[in-house]
């Protein structure tokens, strides 16, 4: 969360020569419902229940770079599916990051409590290992203006993507 996917997702495709899906903006036009709404009707397991099968769907295209949320990586068929058809990155950017990045976003359900630090370390150290059990790439999201940070990631996964046959996620 915060770590700049569509930012970074947008530039990194247009430079590989990538269709662009973000899958939180993919699921509002789907549903006519933005994501809070979603969460609000459905709950986190009905999200994560949408989240997943539009994944499986954008899994089996080709020329596709995919911004997935954050907690897309929480369930196990995602993990696998990603694994097995994409190159895979894990933007990082630690909590500080996310706080700065997040401070005037009320739009983020997972956010809507009292201490957001508390939140997004006990996130991090959730997903943190399942981040590093797909991805392909781990690369540090901060440190730079987006279009440096995606020229830089650009480069490098234009160095490092081997398999002909997939597409990129982030």
């Amino acid at each position: 969360m915060g770590a700049g996917k569509t930012t970074l997702g947008k530039r990194v495709a247009a430079a590989l020569g990538l269709r662009f899906v973000d899958v939180d903006q993919q699921l509002e036009e789907l549903t006519g419902a933005r994501v809070p709404v979603i969460f609000d009707c459905e709950g986190e397991a009905g999200f994560r229940a949408r989240e997943t099968a539009l994944i499986a769907q954008l899994c089996q295209q080709r020329g596709v770079l995919v911004a997935t949320g954050g907690g897309a990586v929480l369930d196990p068929e995602n993990r696998r599916r990603l694994h097995e058809s994409a190159f895979v990155v894990h933007l990082h950017v630690g909590v500080d990051g996310q706080l700065a990045r997040l401070a005037r976003d009320r739009s983020r359900p997972l956010l809507a409590c009292a201490d957001r630090r508390e939140k997004l370390q006990a996130l991090a150290a959730q997903r943190e290992p399942l981040y590093a059990q797909v991805a392909d790439l781990r690369h540090e999201a901060s440190g730079g203006r987006p279009d440096a940070v995606a020229r830089r990631l650009a480069a490098i996964i234009s160095a490092q993507w081997q398999r002909a046959d997939t597409h990129a996620a982030a």
